[in-house]
């Protein structure tokens, strides 16, 4: 199965079905089931950002008992937006009969880099894993042999 490491508090977000897009400078012709590995840093301030704290304290997470360095969730990466449109608090972007094919605002916005031109990659059917299972990261997309 295809795998992407994604520093903390990101990972955890997009585990507790928080955090539905990652955005990324890259897109992927993938789609399909990917696992979320929690990289081993912790963004901290980051998890001191009101948005974020308030995500993961509804869950019983602080920036001190984050898990790192394993696999925290199993969803499925449905699409990849180029995103067109990008301001203050909203981002989106549009297909090629102009219509809407995507929009982030709120604590999502809060939770991604949504700038024009990056990609923000759909994440659904999220599956939180109960118990993270330890697995060494790598950049880019990589093959984990887990689950699968």
């Amino acid at each position: 199965m295809k795998a992407i490491t994604i520093i903390q508090p990101w990972a955890t977000l997009i585990a507790l079905g928080e955090k539905r897009f990652e955005t990324r400078s890259w897109p992927t012709k993938y789609r399909g089931l990917i696992a979320i590995h929690a990289g081993k840093k912790i963004d901290k301030e980051a998890c001191m950002q009101p948005e974020i704290s308030r995500a993961l304290e509804r869950q019983g997470y602080t920036a001190d008992n984050l898990p790192t360095g394993a696999i925290v969730t199993v969803c499925n990466l449905e699409e990849v937006h180029q995103i067109t449109v990008a301001r203050d608090s909203f981002a989106g972007s549009v297909n090629q009969n102009g219509e809407i094919a995507m929009h982030v605002e709120g604590d999502e916005f809060a939770f991604g880099w949504y700038e024009e031109g990056r990609y923000a990659w759909e994440l659904r059917t999220v599956r939180l894993i109960t118990e993270p299972i330890p697995a060494k990261g790598q950049q880019g997309l990589w093959n984990w042999e887990g689950l699968g």
